[in-house]
């Protein structure tokens, strides 16, 4: 008796140890999200006007300098000229 009572509190103290890091790892995850989200709406923040620039292909200069479409646009061209395949 005296043995399984010891093994559980050693089991009991083992769980709360590992509780208390989860729950460090958590909140130092949750802090690091919180930073690289700031960092990110900087520009946003303190610049009038300021906004995330397009991700779109057909928004690129360069993209278009060498002829890179959508793949939407690219398809429809295709289906367009009748070399879809």
């Amino acid at each position: 008796m005296i043995e399984f009572f010891s093994f559980s509190m050693i089991c009991a103290i083992f769980a709360s140890a590992k509780l208390i890091k989860m729950t460090e790892t958590l909140l130092l995850s949750v802090l690091i999200i919180a930073i690289a989200i700031a960092l990110l709406c900087v520009k946003l923040f303190f610049k009038r006007g300021g906004e995330f620039s397009s991700q779109h292909i057909h928004d690129s200069e360069a993209m278009r300098e060498r002829g890179i479409h959508c793949v939407m646009e690219q398809d429809r061209e295709a289906r367009e000229e009748g070399k879809a395949f």
